[in-house]
């Protein structure tokens, strides 16, 4: 109801508005006045008058970006070296919410140190907390990077791991992170956090039990 008492009002102030300065011909009046009740019938035809207004989301969401990713990325290597001081400003990027700007700095921080293995993990961490927690090609790209750079460095397959579970692509997070602890030594230090999380997904979604496989010929 409302809607419609200020868009009546509207109308009126527009009328007189005309009327008192525009100093227009009968005949002008008559075809602003036709015009005037022109808009109010597709008013009336396509909008909603009464519906709730909505709020809006920005896009952009403040303070989520996790911290304990940091904890995770600094056992697995960027504590010192070029990459340090890149990732210290887009991690205080993320956590202002500005998450376009930190995914932007680390594109920058790559094309300037394109063989640092530890941007490029970071590059795609950034581009999964952009997405929303989705693992875009981007994303993938860039951890494909790291890993092509450095095969041993546990960062890639751990976080992008970890992209797929918190996506709920349990199956493709499990089998990254298997193939990553199995590889892992036993006094490394990711080791404990990798085994807990792995067993904390079994106990969500248990593994399906494999199929023995036939005897030849059988």
């Amino acid at each position: 109801m409302m809607g419609w008492i200020i868009v009546f009002l509207f109308v009126l102030i527009c009328a007189a508005v005309l009327i008192t300065l525009g100093k227009m011909p009968r005949a002008t009046y008559e075809i602003t006045a036709a015009a005037l009740l022109l808009g109010v019938a597709g008013y009336a035809w396509q909008g909603h008058p009464g519906m709730a207004g909505v709020t809006v989301v920005p896009i952009e969401k403040p303070n989520s970006f996790d911290d304990d990713m940091i904890d995770a990325r600094n056992q697995m290597g960027e504590r010192f070296g070029t990459a340090r001081e890149w990732l210290i400003f887009s991690d205080s990027l993320n956590r202002a919410g500005k998450h376009g700007a930190a995914a932007n700095y680390l594109r920058n921080g790559v094309r300037e140190h394109p063989d640092d293995p530890d941007l490029w993990v970071g590059l795609g961490n950034a581009l999964v907390v952009h997405a929303d927690g989705m693992v875009t090609p981007a994303a993938q790209f860039a951890f494909q990077k790291a890993a092509d750079l450095s095969p041993e460095h546990p960062g890639p397959p751990f976080f992008l791991g970890l992209a797929y579970a918190q996506s709920g692509k349990i199956d493709q997070a499990r089998a990254i992170w298997t193939e990553l602890l199995a590889r892992s030594s036993e006094d490394a230090p990711w080791r404990a956090d990798l085994e807990s999380r792995l067993a904390t997904m079994e106990q969500i979604q248990p593994s399906l039990p494999m199929t023995p496989e036939s005897p030849a010929g059988q």
